[in-house]
């Protein structure tokens, strides 16, 4: 073969592997961001607005992950322990963090990256980008749940789950459910984990010490924790479904007026808004209910955190994108377009977040207070652990299922369980 057409030859195989990569277009590099599909628009959106602004630096380029976050974490896991180098950016569930921190899947942010992506972050969402006193990852939205009530049947709204459970059980039948997530999954641990955290104790001590971590779950708090579950779980105003309840669910037992209450996140609000807004003015939200009375509740919390690949071609570049992405301005888009609460507690006294949440000031406040999940490497572990013991819900026996769930979670901890 004559050189010239070698070299052709070698060039136009070579070039698929360079743009996989991230390489050189139109004078800058190509970043992947791998994140879940945001329906508004609104990550694609600061992706564009970030591209524009690095001048030619850097495009980023969104990869769709699938839509629940079993799936993201798997599909994430399978790419980074290939060590994929297409992977730039990570959108992650704030439960992952140590996971992928403690598996070396992440490249830390320190110094003035690290401060600028923590500045004005409320203190639940940058937990959960930390691990081990090291910071993982960039808060770039947040969420938690209220509890969601129509005025109408509810004039003052219950402060605690046994007001709930009661004001409900007053309440004519079809239209008194308590709607919680109580299907095998993520979201039950969510549950049990607010519960628990609300009552004054939590599922793992030491969770950022591997050696060291083991079940917390004191006795008396924990009991009266699960006794929630059991009483709601017996009553008249559980879902019949409420084993396979989950987000959409609860929010859907709230719109067809099955459900007095619901404890959910603000797209209840969004949908109230956008499918039955007759009922909007009916429409009353507080904050998740107090397991002890007196003592604040400690709310659910949720969002994603931006994790940069250890194996990234461009970690300086992709550093620099993914502090763009977690701005105050797109958080501001993300929020107002997408309903996507924001991590920088200024960003609740925006004039069109006001607007987009005129719960604004209760939300911030609560996930202010939230009660993040264990921050241990083993956290998948331990949520099956949770589930395995605790579920279905109306099979909660708060005597015996503590002690087991103790057991479960330190087998979980120790890799000793089978889950």
């Amino acid at each position: 073969m004559p050189r010239f057409a070698a070299a052709l030859l070698t060039a136009l195989l070579a070039a698929p592997l360079l743009v996989a990569c991230g390489g050189d277009r139109d004078g800058g590099v190509t970043l992947h961001w791998y994140v879940k599909v945001e329906a508004s628009g609104s990550y694609r959106q600061a992706a564009q607005r970030c591209s524009d602004a690095s001048a030619g630096r850097y495009r980023i380029e969104l990869e769709p992950l699938p839509q629940t976050s079993d799936d993201q974490r798997e599909q994430l896991i399978r790419r980074l322990a290939a060590r994929d180098r297409t992977v730039d950016i990570m959108g992650m569930d704030v439960i992952w963090t140590a996971e992928f921190a403690g598996a070396g899947w992440l490249r830390p942010w320190t110094g003035a990256r690290a401060e600028q992506v923590s500045a004005g972050v409320l203190a639940g969402p940058l937990a959960t980008a930390r691990y081990q006193g090291r910071l993982w990852a960039a808060p770039l939205n947040s969420n938690t749940q209220l509890l969601w009530y129509w005025k109408s049947r509810t004039p003052d709204p219950p402060a605690t789950w046994d007001q709930v459970i009661s004001a409900a059980e007053a309440l004519p039948r079809g239209r008194n459910q308590v709607a919680v997530q109580g299907g095998r999954y993520e979201g039950y641990t969510v549950w049990v984990n607010s519960l628990l955290a609300s009552a004054g104790t939590q599922l793992v001590t030491d969770a950022d010490r591997p050696a060291r971590a083991r079940a917390a779950l004191a006795d008396a708090p924990a009991r009266r924790a699960l006794a929630v579950i059991r009483r709601l779980a017996t009553s008249p105003v559980a879902d019949p479904g409420l084993s396979a309840d989950t987000e959409v669910d609860t929010r859907q037992a709230m719109l067809s007026g099955a459900a007095a209450f619901s404890l959910n996140y603000p797209e209840v609000y969004a949908a109230v808004r956008d499918e039955a807004p007759a009922l909007l003015p009916d429409l009353g939200w507080t904050r998740y209910p107090q397991v002890v009375p007196g003592q604040p509740s400690r709310p659910p919390l949720g969002g994603i955190n931006l994790g940069i690949s250890a194996y990234s071609p461009h970690p300086e570049q992709a550093f620099a994108a993914a502090a763009c992405l977690r701005s105050a301005e797109n958080q501001q888009v993300g929020a107002v377009r997408g309903g996507l609460p924001p991590t920088i507690a200024a960003g609740y006294d925006d004039p069109a977040v006001v607007r987009a949440f005129p719960f604004g000031d209760l939300l911030r406040a609560s996930i202010a207070a939230a009660a993040p999940r264990p921050a241990t490497p083993a956290y998948s572990d331990v949520s099956l652990a949770v589930q395995q013991v605790l579920h279905p819900p109306a099979s909660v026996n708060p005597d015996k299922d503590v002690p087991e769930l103790r057991r479960t979670i330190d087998d979980a901890l120790a890799s000793k369980a089978l889950l």
